[in-house]
């Protein structure tokens, strides 16, 4: 069984990524601790040093991980660690150092993580909960509204894989559907699943058009796999209106796939900061009770550029601090209103728009800052 690739969402070291990679439900912050014993960590060790050995997109960085991590704990580096969320930090900081891939992830969950055929579904239970805990974040659609000027604006802060977010997506376009210009923001998106990317750009290309979005190679099939915008989309498209896209160091993953997508088939204009530097898809292991790894078993090819934005991440066409970017993309887009409007009552509500979107306040900067993991 081949699965479709997927990214990991590097907001939540566990986030979900999609139904067809996930093995189990993220866990929550603060969540309680559990200990751990030398047995435990020398089979998690193990565990984690095969997968990245057989599955790692990039062989020779996967073999050379695994005997890293064989020789620490060799060397005794894990024994003095009793705590299963320090070991999760631990080994994330190891795999992180030795592949410099930000998909390269170790996690905790305090609830035990029930064991999972290879290639099979996910546990039902598992799956629900994992269902759940999109659901209760809408999918990922934070915020969508009208600004001044008649400004089209999408907050998103996940791209959810469940069938069941779609509808949600085409509620959000719909509802933006009559707005002249439109804004999306993924500064606090860490990422998800291609369908929705597939989804959102669907609704910016002209009926009949296909656009070849993005094409993922997968290690274990040694497969190429294409993703292309949809045939038809519910409701009217927004092609052909100007488009911004807010980034920052947050902004991860899929996120930067969208992203990428729209400069390199020049769909709109990115506004903010260079995104994270996460391009390789991947799939959750589970590697005892309480840990799980996320391994990044692919990689993207941009058909356009023919690579991606791993380790360098998506740089925007006007760099502003991530707090600004609203502001500044809502000012371009009134302004670029207000440049081709002749009707001279429609330039002067444009104008008071303007003047309204100037005077906003920037957002917090501490709010766009990524953590590093800890060791």
């Amino acid at each position: 069984m081949i699965r479709r690739s997927t990214f990991v969402s590097l907001a939540l070291a566990a986030s979900l990524a999609s139904p067809a990679a996930a093995q189990f439900a993220p866990g929550m912050p603060n969540e309680p601790d559990t200990p751990i014993d030398a047995a435990t960590k020398a089979a998690v060790v193990e565990s984690l040093a095969v997968h990245v050995r057989d599955d790692y997109v990039f062989p020779d960085k996967g073999a050379a991980l695994a005997k890293d991590l064989r020789q620490r704990l060799a060397r005794h580096e894990y024994d003095r660690i009793t705590s299963s969320k320090e070991f999760a930090d631990s080994l994330l900081a190891d795999m992180q150092m030795m592949t410099h891939d930000l998909h390269m992830r170790a996690s905790y969950r305090h609830d035990p993580i029930p064991p999972r055929t290879e290639d099979g579904p996910p546990p039902a239970a598992e799956l629900a909960r994992a269902r759940e805990f999109e659901r209760v974040r809408n999918y990922g659609f934070e915020r969508v509204q009208r600004l001044a000027g008649n400004v089209g604006y999408l907050e998103l802060r996940s791209f959810s894989g469940f069938p069941e977010a779609q509808a949600t997506a085409v509620a959000a376009m719909n509802f933006l559907a009559n707005c002249d210009v439109l804004v999306i923001d993924l500064r606090k998106n860490g990422g998800g699943d291609p369908a929705m990317i597939q989804t959102l750009l669907t609704y910016l290309v002209e009926p009949g058009d296909r656009l070849h979005i993005n094409d993922f190679y997968q290690r274990k099939s040694d497969t190429m796999e294409q993703w292309w915008t949809a045939s038809n989309v519910p409701g009217p498209r927004l092609a052909g209106k100007p488009l911004y896209v807010l980034t920052s160091a947050l902004t991860g993953s899929a996120a930067e796939e969208f992203a990428y997508d729209v400069q390199t088939h020049k769909l709109g204009t990115l506004i903010g900061e260079t995104t994270a530097g996460g391009a390789n898809p991947g799939e959750f292991v589970r590697l005892s009770d309480h840990l799980a790894a996320f391994i990044a078993t692919g990689r993207a090819i941009n058909p356009i550029t023919h690579t991606n934005w791993e380790g360098v991440g998506v740089k925007p066409d006007r760099a502003v601090p991530a707090g600004d970017a609203l502001r500044e993309a809502h000012v371009a887009a009134v302004q670029q209103r207000l440049d081709a409007e002749k009707d001279p009552g429609t330039r002067q509500l444009l104008t008071m728009a303007l003047n309204l979107a100037k005077q906003a306040p920037s957002d917090p900067a501490e709010d766009f800052k990524r953590p590093m993991p800890k060791r």
